[in-house]
């Protein structure tokens, strides 16, 4: 089998001290899904996908807002994050 190259983000001493058995036809054989193996951390990780995981911070609140199409081209030209600069700009407005 060949040699893997090492990832550059990986040190030399670490990739070293990785020590991988080749996998033979009957450790294939007994492998066996997470779900079986560690029920409870499976468990845990089941997500359907584009759902999203907990939340570090409260949850911002889904809006429909009709705003001129010159206002968003306007925020979309500063680049990314325009939604994040809109809702500074009504924050700040707010209070």
């Amino acid at each position: 089998m060949a040699k893997r190259k090492k990832p550059d983000h990986i040190s030399q001493q670490d990739w070293d001290a990785v020590d991988s058995p080749a996998l033979t036809e009957k450790i294939v054989l007994d492998l066996r899904p997470a779900s079986e193996t560690f029920p409870e951390l499976a468990k845990q990780a089941a997500r359907k996908r584009g759902q999203r995981g907990p939340q570090k911070r409260p949850r911002k609140v889904t809006v429909s807002l009709r705003i001129d199409r010159e206002v968003i081209a306007a925020y979309k030209a500063g680049g990314k994050g325009y939604q994040s600069r809109m809702a500074a700009v009504l924050e700040k407005n707010a209070r």
